[in-house]
């Protein structure tokens, strides 16, 4: 057995072993977990709280991404219009989701939601949040 980095002779030709690709390559955009993932703001009113906002958006996660664990400063009330996700929680059980299924998140839990389908998911959010602090923290 030669060591792959020592030169090996063939005849009067010198070659070395090419280095094998590493196990884990560094992530592109294309096989990053969360690329492709997209929220988009639909509207944002005041809330009838003083110091409170009301924020709509629209999440949509091609199949086998995930939106990365994150919270929010406020509830978050949803809907998976299209699609099959696991939404994981840091400080609970995973809830399996799919089309026409509501949910709810507190305030301030971490949680990622996981295209577990065969379609990109799309779900409809409303989130009541203190208006003082971004709509989502990412971890």
């Amino acid at each position: 057995m030669t060591d792959r980095h020592l030169p090996q002779h063939f005849g009067s030709t010198t070659a070395t072993t090419p280095d094998p690709p590493p196990a884990n390559p560094a992530p592109t955009p294309s096989n990053e977990p969360t690329s492709g993932v997209t929220r988009t703001e639909l509207q944002r009113h005041p809330s009838p709280a003083k110091g409170w906002l009301t924020v709509q958006t629209v999440v949509e996660i091609p199949q086998r991404k995930e939106s990365g664990r994150h919270s929010h400063p406020g509830v978050e009330v949803g809907y998976i219009v299209r699609g099959d996700v696991l939404m994981e929680f840091d400080d609970g059980p995973a809830q399996r989701l799919r089309t026409g299924d509501p949910f709810f998140i507190p305030s301030g839990m971490i949680h990622n939601a996981r295209n577990v389908g065969t379609v990109t998911t799309m779900m409809l959010s409303t989130y009541v949040i203190d208006e003082t602090k971004p709509l989502v923290t990412t971890y």
